[in-house]
């Protein structure tokens, strides 16, 4: 069996749910379980070709043949390795609490919805695994469309505007930034690939190389950087699972990856350290962290305030590859798992507080605790590790992108992460402990749901569990770098 055999069977498996889905309509039981089994045989192939990477297996394919210097094509590389993993992975738990939200909610067109959700981690995984800009570009486009009639599910009129502020804003930014800056990196290198130590240097001046990054950091819209952020907190019009794939699975960690990517393989760090070229989102990526989380604050709506968290956490991501040294950008790739993993916790949560008592405002949330003790513990946990305290997960992210910070003395990064990391206390804990700690207002009806409950259970040991056993982690956020060679 060949290496490449594991791409093929880890990118097929959601396309094959897709085709299958609809056909299934009948039989809901046979239609919902392809999630889980689909996420398990993707999660497999993810960990063999992880295994297959860190022995030095060169695992790449090409799909289609455009011209002698151009293709559809696939490459592992360590951010592939850890985007494939969290794609594929968060894919199972995501389809079996799906079951639970849908079923326990009542939600029309499950089919349609389960359907789109697979074309969705496909394109994700697509993604993880291009081995070129055509290929990232085609694909994040395909993420674009296929989530469209998750967000718009409801189709009120409320998810219809919020539809098209996300398609305005998406592809809008793609059309007029990002694919003009793949051009001009195609006019001026003759090459799309993904190149370790980048493919810029040479061929671009000092005096330009920030603007081709301005076109790249606001044309991947997914990574919500301000301006360019307000699709998110409209897209939390769309069921609880949608949200989830939103923030940890599949869109906005398909943005900030493909921002890693660029400054990574196609600028360089040493290009960018040499140029001064990310200095300018060293600073855009500081002012959406803290505007957004002082916003966060400000909403009374759970989905709306997890929204705006999310929206600061990706700029932790930026702000560690913008910072350009090699331990930043370790922080930053770390920051793609332990955010995922911690912010789907906390929509699992939130999905099943609504689902128990159809409840989304903060201020109604006071006494649930003990009526639903284990949802709010793990909402704990997940927010524990957003915060970035030991022993959760995206402590060890958050370190590092501090020791990055440190090594070239951006003193002001440190406040803006301390500054950021007090606000993230707030406005997260205020959940749980006006849940554990209020009196329970004696109108709310408790119905919980077991398919809520557990995954969102296991999500959050899954953060404790990142912090123990980070090892394998920091060997491939070294590769990433070059370190580990």
């Amino acid at each position: 069996m060949s290496n490449e055999f594991y791409i093929y069977l880890c990118i097929l498996t959601p396309l094959l749910a897709f085709f299958l889905t609809p056909f299934l309509n009948k039989t809901p039981n046979f239609r919902d379980i392809l999630g889980p089994i689909g996420g398990l045989i993707s999660f497999y192939c993810s960990i063999k070709i992880a295994s297959l990477f860190l022995d030095g297996e060169k695992l790449e394919f090409v799909f289609f043949q455009i011209s002698e210097s151009l293709s559809i094509s696939f490459n592992i590389n360590g951010l592939g390795v850890i985007f494939g993993l969290v794609a594929s992975g968060l894919w199972i738990l995501a389809s079996i609490y799906t079951i639970g939200y849908m079923r326990g909610n009542k939600e029309k067109n499950q089919t349609r919805f389960f359907t789109f959700y697979s074309i969705a981690i496909f394109a994700a995984i697509c993604i993880a695994y291009s081995g070129n800009l055509l290929t990232l570009f085609i694909f994040y486009e395909v993420l674009t469309f296929s989530t469209y009639p998750l967000v718009a599910h409801k189709q009120n009129n409320e998810a219809r505007k919020a539809g098209r502020l996300y398609m305005g804003i998406l592809v809008g930014t793609s059309i007029i930034f990002l694919l003009p800056a793949i051009v001009i990196v195609w006019v001026l290198t003759g090459n799309l690939d993904f190149t370790e130590g980048g493919l810029l240097k040479g061929y671009i001046s000092m005096e330009y190389a920030p603007f081709l990054l301005a076109l790249f950091a606001f044309g991947i819209g997914k990574a919500a950087l301000m301006p360019f952020h307000k699709w998110l907190p409209a897209a939390m019009v769309a069921p609880t699972p949608v949200s989830a794939l939103l923030h940890a699975v599949a869109v906005v960690k398909a943005g900030v990856f493909s921002m890693l990517v660029v400054i990574t393989y196609v600028f360089g760090i040493d290009f960018l350290t040499e140029t001064n070229a990310s200095v300018w989102l060293i600073w855009v990526s500081s002012i959406t962290l803290l505007l957004s989380s002082c916003i966060a604050i400000s909403k009374d709506d759970l989905k709306a305030r997890l929204a705006y968290s999310t929206i600061s956490q990706l700029s932790y991501i930026v702000l560690g590859g913008a910072i350009a040294t090699n331990i930043a950008v370790q922080g930053a790739a770390m920051h793609i798992v332990m955010h995922a993993v911690g912010k789907i916790t906390l929509f699992f949560a939130a999905g099943a507080i609504y689902v128990a008592t159809h409840l989304s405002k903060i201020s109604d949330l006071n006494g649930l605790g003990k009526s639903m003790p284990l949802t709010f513990l793990a909402f704990f946990i997940g927010s524990l590790s957003i915060i970035g305290v030991p022993p959760m997960g995206g402590s060890w992210s958050k370190f590092y992108l501090m020791l990055g910070s440190l090594e070239k003395q951006y003193l002001f990064i440190i406040a803006v992460l301390c500054i950021s990391t007090l606000l993230n206390v707030y406005y997260l804990l205020e959940v749980p402990a006006k849940a554990f700690f209020l009196e329970k207002k004696s109108n709310v009806q408790v119905t919980k749901h077991p398919l809520t409950t557990y995954p969102t259970l296991f999500a959050a040991l899954v953060t404790i569990m990142l912090f123990i056993y980070i090892e394998p982690l920091k060997e491939i956020t070294s590769l990433i770098v070059g370190i580990g060679k």
